[in-house]
């Protein structure tokens, strides 16, 4: 099994910063995409970020240019930097990895954070 925990969420005001971190542990033997996905408050879940094991990075034009996804593979964790924050990026906030568990297989399956709360006040 793999968990994922997250951390960094709060509350911040409008045109602020916060910067949220993800670790994942357990039988893990390679991470392929890791992601952010948001789910507002009345609303799906939808992605924010993506990043590959090779680094290449994908956001939505909504938050293009704000926020930033990385990854520290050594750790097994991920990042997300968000700046400008607006009160419509109010939500929670959770990561998602698709691991690769033994070297025997190809195949992987995803896991999902807890999710963590961000709120932008106006």
């Amino acid at each position: 099994q793999v968990q994922l925990v997250e951390s960094g969420g709060g509350l911040v005001q409008a045109g602020g910063s916060l910067r949220l971190s993800c670790a994942a542990s357990g039988s893990i033997f390679s991470i392929n995409t890791m992601a952010w996905y948001c789910q507002p408050p009345g609303k799906q879940r939808e992605l924010v970020a993506s990043i590959t094991s090779g680094g290449s990075t994908s956001y939505p034009d909504s938050v293009k240019g704000r926020f930033t996804i990385s990854r520290d593979n050594a750790k097994n964790t991920v990042y997300l930097e968000m700046n400008s924050l607006k009160p419509e990026d109010t939500a929670v906030y959770y990561c998602y990895a698709d691991v690769r568990g033994n070297w025997r297989t190809f195949r992987t399956d995803g896991y999902w954070g807890q999710g963590t709360q961000v709120t932008v006040s106006s």
